[in-house]
């Protein structure tokens, strides 16, 4: 429908643009915001639990586990980019100057799975913010509110 389609133009504009911003921000402030995250999600972790084992299905233990993943994940991304996302100089071999850099890629789009809602939804994000990229994310239609 032209509503639709009208909204699907809407997000991919905002998320375009949003990668402009999100792009050029250092790598360094893209770590502590994701670890800033990880705290709150920690910080948080009651309300996660509960809404993982209401909306989930989840056990107590597999909605505690999913939630310290989320924060591994977003901590792990944040350290792991620190270290792999840095320019790298290459030495040639006639003397020339050659770095090696990366470079976000433009918007991604992230689907949450039901059976792991947070965690991997979390991991999925997480690795595309770090890297510079925006994203649209789509929870799954069993967990919403996850």
């Amino acid at each position: 429908s032209q509503t639709s389609s009208h909204t699907i133009n809407g997000l991919f504009a905002s998320a375009a643009q949003g990668f402009d911003v999100w792009s050029t921000t250092p790598l360094s402030t893209r770590c502590e915001i994701l670890e800033s995250v990880a705290d709150r999600i920690s910080a948080q972790r009651t309300e996660f639990i509960q809404t993982l084992m209401e909306e989930g299905k989840k056990t107590i233990a597999d909605a505690i586990a999913e939630v310290r993943e989320a924060v591994d994940f977003c901590r792990y991304y944040a350290a792991q980019a620190r270290i792999t996302l840095k320019p790298e100089t290459l030495h040639g071999a006639t003397g020339e100057s050659n770095i090696l850099s990366l470079h976000p890629r433009g918007i991604f789009i992230c689907i949450s799975p039901w059976n792991f809602p947070l965690a991997i939804f979390i991991g999925q994000i997480a690795a595309a913010l770090v890297t510079g990229n925006s994203v649209i994310a789509k929870p799954a239609e069993q967990t919403p509110a996850v």
